[in-house]
């Protein structure tokens, strides 16, 4: 993994996986918005209930990590694995 020197390279990596996490949920049926500074938080709402998570992606260690409301946290690898629970928690 390559080093992250500056605060424009954090955003860019941040919003990459941001939208990929977007792909995962968009295809679950679930319906989403980049926001914030730099679009640096994903807004994902359960289309029948209404109900949202908001999501940030954070360096952690040598990687990365998505936090979410309600507690949430998983290694960014595991995107696929976190838009199944945000179908579970938004359902």
């Amino acid at each position: 993994m390559s080093v992250i020197t500056n605060a424009r390279q954090i955003a860019e990596v941040r919003r990459h996986h941001l939208a990929a996490l977007a792909y995962e949920v968009d295809v679950r049926g679930l319906r989403w918005r980049l926001a914030g500074p730099e679009e640096s938080i994903l807004t994902v709402v359960g289309p029948r209930t209404r109900r949202l998570i908001m999501v940030v992606a954070t360096p952690a260690g040598a990687g990365w990590s998505y936090l979410w409301t309600g507690g949430g946290i998983a290694d960014v690898t595991d995107l696929r694995d976190v838009a199944d629970c945000f179908v579970a928690l938004l359902g």
